[in-house]
């Protein structure tokens, strides 16, 4: 998820540069933005829930990395995850206290407080070597080349796991970080775990809801980039998951991101629209949002319907999915209990 952002910010900033320049939804009515804390938005404290009972590691172990390269694991003492998603994987299945640094994505309350080795999303290989980790957990979307080139030069394995693109890389993510560290029944375990929390809140989604268009918006204010989902945004699993429609995929967009145009809202024509917690906030909020060119066209804009998850756990795929996609079913459609 981060380097197809990163790639459609960098894109936006150059079209911005050369450019330079009502209904709702049916059923209950669902609320304005939600500024979330928790990972299923109730303002909650935002922490995993580690497995009581991991194991102990069995290393050394062989694995595959994503690509099909194999890396060995001798020890898994000192870990440093280089995404939120996979920080998180790694303290629920309770080995937190080995991670000793995090991404800068990594913003749950466990590990707040862990030295950063990331700046502005890239990886300083200073700072991670300085850690002296015995293993590295890296995305296949994690970057720079050259700083994970130097991190395996060093002698640090660094196993490579493959993106989450939806709900069914959810078990598989889990198993690889896992089997990585030594404990694969806790990765069965965890995996099961949110398996099957995620079937529960499916389940519950109301059976007489319209199918809503939905539309995930990226944004940063402070840089003026304003981006709206397609294909390969990572979100249309999640909304699909929740009974919605994603009203960038349905509209034709084809690119993973794509810069905000009126046209291009206006033949989305989203119900309800999608964005990160921060996001939000960088642009002012809900008021903010539908200044936005095209926004207040929207069905979505003048309703204020508006659906904010944080930042750092909407599409991680990961153990807390079930939160996110509990707290996207509730905003979408009210209190479903």
């Amino acid at each position: 998820m981060r380097t197809r952002l990163a790639g459609a910010l960098l894109s936006a900033l150059a079209l911005t540069l050369a450019l330079t320049g009502c209904g709702g939804l049916d059923g209950p009515a669902a609320p304005a933005a939600t500024g979330t804390t928790g990972a299923d938005g109730s303002g909650g404290t935002d922490r995993v829930e580690p497995l009581r009972s991991p194991g102990t590691p069995r290393l050394p172990v062989t694995v595959r990395s994503f690509g099909g390269k194999r890396t060995t694991v001798e020890k898994a003492d000192r870990i440093v995850p280089l995404s939120g998603g996979l920080n998180e994987i790694v303290f629920t299945l309770g080995l937190g206290d080995r991670v000793v640094a995090r991404d800068i994505t990594a913003t749950f309350d466990q590990a707040r407080k862990l030295p950063l080795v990331t700046r502005n999303h890239d990886v300083s290989a200073e700072s991670v070597l300085s850690l002296h980790p015995d293993l590295v957990l890296a995305e296949s979307t994690t970057g720079p080349d050259e700083a994970l080139r130097q991190i395996r030069d060093a002698g640090v394995p660094v196993l490579v796991v493959a993106p989450a693109h939806g709900l069914a890389d959810v078990g598989t993510r889990i198993r690889a970080v896992a089997d990585a560290l030594g404990v694969p029944a806790a990765g069965r375990r965890l995996a099961e775990r949110s398996e099957e929390r995620i079937a529960a809140v499916r389940g519950a989604i109301p059976a007489h809801a319209d199918r809503p268009r939905v539309a995930f918006l990226y944004l940063r204010g402070s840089a003026s980039v304003y981006l709206i989902g397609g294909r390969g945004s990572g979100a249309t699993s999640l909304l699909e998951a929740a009974g919605a429609r994603d009203a960038g995929v349905e509209s034709g967009l084809d690119k993973d991101f794509t810069a905000i145009t009126t046209e291009a809202l206006v033949r989305a024509a989203p119900d309800a629209i999608l964005v990160m917690s921060k996001g939000l906030a960088s642009v002012g909020g809900t008021d903010g949002l539908v200044r936005i060119p095209g926004v207040a066209q929207t069905p979505a804009g003048a309703n204020r319907r508006v659906i904010s998850v944080e930042d750092g756990v909407l599409l991680n795929y990961g153990p807390r999915t079930d939160q996110v996609l509990k707290s996207l079913v509730r905003q979408l459609y009210g209190d479903t209990r």
